[in-house]
């Protein structure tokens, strides 16, 4: 097996280790300490796993242990001081925390040295190949090409994202690649390829996203339309590309960080791990987010997605009733979101999330509001953003601009955990406009997937209460009150997704004559 690591490969078959173009002398003892921290690089290695492993339970001094140790530093160039490849954990052991990439050594040709490839950023990467045109026709290439460019720019407005530029991508154009290969050379985890077929005035386009490090397929969809509108189909096609992918490579980063030991943690990690429970919307779960978050903070104080989504969080506990101490954990979210704002400068992650934060706080709603706007003139292609946006624009009193955000998020990814979110914002918006039977209709097709979300089930009774649906109507409340006992009619006014009094009146109406008790 090859291991590249920075500028280093080491190759198991013939025992070497290459620096650059240097070959580097290694003792046997150090060459397998050296290994055996690279095959074992997902965990921790305690002293006596060190022992077992390499010296087969022989007994070896603490002095002999760690100066084979500074050996291996040395010869991949690290250092006892910095720890950049080989970090020492105290009372617990070492762990080899260099990205590492793996492939078997070419078949046939054992003279042949593979040159390590560009290390890989410290944050999700990805290249977007040229799209092969499979219409036969050269003179379409120029859509192919236009497609792809969008995608990568629209990519860029993802500052949690390291994407490849058009000139280094498209070198690869035309020719038979290899995505690990193309990984390696670039530099980058995730690779985007796809293809064009035109057939009449008909085009269909696929794309497909994979993990260039394992050769894995992570997704793929395939959009249909027409050549007649060929750039509202180069639009769309970006749309739906990049609205699915930017979740799909969260995701995957997830999964990876899953794998690492929680006491070896960054704040990129912690911030990933955050969002695994974020995404999962229970009371427990947002507890353990905002604990991870506060640990991203503490670790890098300049993350502003980390506080703007810690500030989302108490926006959760506030409209679910999960707020022990409303007044103080008030403060607390806006604290946390006048400090997003102060560090977001063009991250869009933090302006929308800490915007929505400051819409729950009715003095700063207006600045909150234009916080989210500007992170969707930033980036346009964040389903989220526009999530929070329909309902902000819910709260001032605009039911019929906000369904327009919600059907413009779905537009953006489907498949979405946070479609059922988006169709409870369209259950409350039409309920605001005064359509009660099509808000009942589209609140329980979202209770399918979340029965026991409070703010949803709160919309679904009022909503079929004052479409007279009394037995639908008295089910929703039965199922509040037992999710939530100690909900009054009296608290209703502030859990409200709206501040016009007259729409507050309509929601609380709503619910009290659904039957929740005084």
């Amino acid at each position: 097996m090859l291991y590249f690591f920075d500028n280093c490969v080491l190759d198991t078959e013939r025992r070497e280790l290459r620096r650059g173009a240097d070959a580097i002398s290694l003792q046997p003892q150090v060459f397998d300490l050296l290994e055996y921290l690279i095959r074992n690089r997902e965990r921790v290695v305690s002293k006596d796993d060190l022992i077992a492993g390499i010296w087969r339970g022989r007994i070896v001094s603490e002095s002999a242990l760690m100066t084979r140790i500074n050996a291996a530093r040395a010869a991949i160039g690290d250092s006892g001081a910095e720890q950049r490849s080989i970090k020492t954990l105290p009372r617990k052991g070492v762990r080899f925390v260099a990205n590492v990439r793996e492939q078997q050594p070419l078949e046939g040709n054992a003279t042949t040295v593979v040159q390590p490839g560009l290390p890989l950023p410290d944050m999700p990467s990805i290249a977007v190949l040229p799209f092969q045109d499979m219409s036969g026709d050269p003179g379409q290439d120029y859509f192919a090409d236009g497609v792809v460019e969008e995608i990568i720019t629209a990519l860029s407005r993802f500052r949690q994202l390291f994407v490849i530029a058009r000139n280094s991508s498209f070198t690869y154009k035309g020719r038979s690649v290899d995505v690990k290969q193309v990984g390696r050379e670039l530099g980058v985890r995730y690779v985007l390829e796809g293809s064009v077929r035109k057939a009449a005035s008909r085009v269909r386009i696929t794309a497909q996203l994979i993990d260039a490090i394992r050769g894995t397929h992570l997704w793929a969809d395939r959009i249909d339309g027409t050549f007649g509108d060929i750039f509202d189909l180069q639009d769309q096609v970006t749309e739906n590309v990049v609205g699915s992918l930017a979740p799909k490579i969260e995701q995957a980063e997830i999964e990876r960080t899953k794998h690492k030991p929680t006491d070896s943690l960054d704040a990129y990690d912690c911030y990933l791990r955050a969002m695994m429970y974020f995404h999962r919307w229970t009371g427990e779960s947002i507890n353990d987010a905002l604990r991870l978050f506060y640990r991203a903070i503490e670790l890098d104080s300049g993350c502003a997605s980390a506080h703007g989504l810690a500030a989302w969080c108490y926006v959760r506990r506030k409209l679910s009733g999960w707020m022990e101490n409303p007044t103080r954990e008030m403060a607390e979210l806006e604290r946390l979101a006048r400090r997003a704002s102060e560090l977001a400068g063009d991250d869009a992650i933090a302006l929308f999330s800490a915007g929505w934060a400051l819409v729950q706080t009715s003095s700063c709603a207006e600045a909150g509001a234009a916080m989210i706007d500007r992170a969707l003139t930033l980036n346009p292609n964040i389903p989220a953003a526009w999530l929070v946006g329909g309902w902000t624009k819910i709260y001032l009193g605009e039911p019929e601009t906000a369904i327009g955000f919600f059907a413009r998020a779905i537009r953006l990814n489907p498949l979405d955990p946070l479609v059922a979110r988006m169709r409870t914002g369209i259950a409350a918006a039409q309920f605001l406009a005064g359509h009660y039977k099509e808000a009942a209709f589209s609140a329980e097709t979202a209770l399918r997937q979340h029965p026991n979300d409070l703010p949803l089930l709160r919309v679904a009774a009022a909503s079929h209460a004052l479409a007279e649906q009394m037995p639908d109507a008295k089910r929703n409340i039965a199922r509040i009150c037992h999710l939530n006992p100690a909900l009054r009619l009296s608290g209703v006014a502030e859990l409200a997704p709206c501040r016009r009094p007259e729409d507050v009146s309509r929601y609380v109406d709503g619910i009290r004559r659904a039957g929740l008790p005084e």
